[in-house]
């Protein structure tokens, strides 16, 4: 049985996403949360899955949202991140499909301070839900583990209520995640902090649980955003399986968690084995797709910078025209392709290939 005997090609939602994640975790494998900013890197995105026959999430964080639309629009009351958040998911759920690929469209981050933000997508959400019968993303993160254990899961349960009855998928964090990312700077936080107990982590399942099966916990074990020198970052994914045996006594449930690895970028091949075989199902890789992103565009560049001096006249002679080295549509497609390499690389380290349809025997 593959991926598509259980979930359909395109945007999932709802029991969907659940099956998708339960699939993954009985068949040790996790997905990769790619976070895009353009219409071109959700694309590039896209075309890695289809390439590799893997299911794949898509993510937009708050900062990535209002670039998506656009710079030029003022952002004081989280507007901009609200317009690009949205006109990002319809982007990805007009031409997912086309790639025939499952997709799980996940808004990342939303920290305290940025709750408005949350709140516009999801009223994005249920007007979508009151049209079509299900909401417009697939899920969304709440990052409260700034505030205390006590408020963060409050908060959580409040919107869940509201998530739940639309079929939204909620991934919430216990435990901080080190470094800076979209303004919030943990680069000083206690070192404990960066690692969270089995006791929370089934404080927010036994909460959360009372309401809907449907959520995920992204549970602290030494992550940091960003890229670091080896040996600065400490990862104990081996922690992970003390949150599963923790539920599996309450429960007698095996691996009942559904568990969240945030900053994968710059992991090793080892860390990431040993998160998927302890229950997690979804990495965030951002700052390595970002490089890689950049890398294609800028070894064109290098390569060809005597054709893009001027319009006209390159190293081939001072009449010839150098409309096909400037086209966007050239440039930019070289970003995309070393995109694709990356994308695929973090399926790869996540057992996420040739998931799509049954394997042969």
């Amino acid at each position: 049985m593959g991926v598509l005997d259980i979930v359909p090609a395109g945007v999932l939602t709802g029991d969907n996403v659940r099956k998708l994640f339960e699939y993954a975790k009985a068949n040790q494998f996790a997905i990769p949360a790619i976070n895009v900013t353009s219409s071109s890197t959700a694309n590039a995105v896209l075309e890695a899955a289809r390439d590799i026959k893997a299911p794949i999430i898509i993510q937009v964080s708050q900062g990535g949202s209002a670039y998506f639309a656009g710079k030029g629009l003022p952002n004081d009351k989280q507007q901009a991140s609200i317009a690009g958040a949205i006109a990002a998911a319809h982007h990805v759920r007009t031409v997912a499909k086309e790639y025939g690929v499952p997709v799980v469209l996940h808004s990342d981050h939303c920290a305290k301070k940025l709750l408005p933000w949350f709140d516009g997508m999801l009223k994005a959400d249920e007007e979508y839900f009151k049209s079509h019968g299900e909401p417009l993303f697939s899920s969304h993160m709440l990052d409260l583990s700034e505030e205390s254990k006590e408020e963060n899961i409050q908060i959580c349960v409040e919107y869940l209520k509201r998530l739940a009855p639309i079929g939204v998928w909620l991934e919430m964090e216990i435990g901080i995640t080190g470094g800076e990312e979209d303004g919030v700077d943990n680069t000083g936080v206690d070192n404990a902090k960066l690692y969270t107990q089995p006791e929370d982590v089934w404080d927010v399942y036994e909460a959360f649980s009372k309401v809907t099966p449907n959520f995920s916990i992204a549970a602290a074990f030494g992550n940091v955003h960003g890229v670091y020198k080896p040996g600065n970052v400490k990862l104990h994914p081996e922690l992970l399986n003390k949150h599963q045996l923790y539920a599996e006594q309450k429960l007698s449930k095996q691996k009942p968690l559904f568990l969240v690895f945030h900053g994968g970028s710059g992991s090793t091949k080892e860390e990431i084995k040993t998160a998927v075989e302890n229950g997690v199902v979804k990495m965030n890789v951002d700052t390595d797709t970002q490089f890689a992103y950049l890398a294609g565009i800028r070894d064109f560049i290098q390569n060809k910078s005597g054709y893009l001096q001027t319009q006209v006249g390159n190293p081939e002679g001072a009449d010839k025209p150098n409309k096909k080295y400037y086209d966007p549509r050239v440039w930019v497609r070289e970003g995309e392709k070393t995109l694709v390499v990356r994308v695929k690389e973090a399926c790869t380290d996540l057992g996420n290939t040739n998931r799509l349809f049954p394997r042969a025997i």
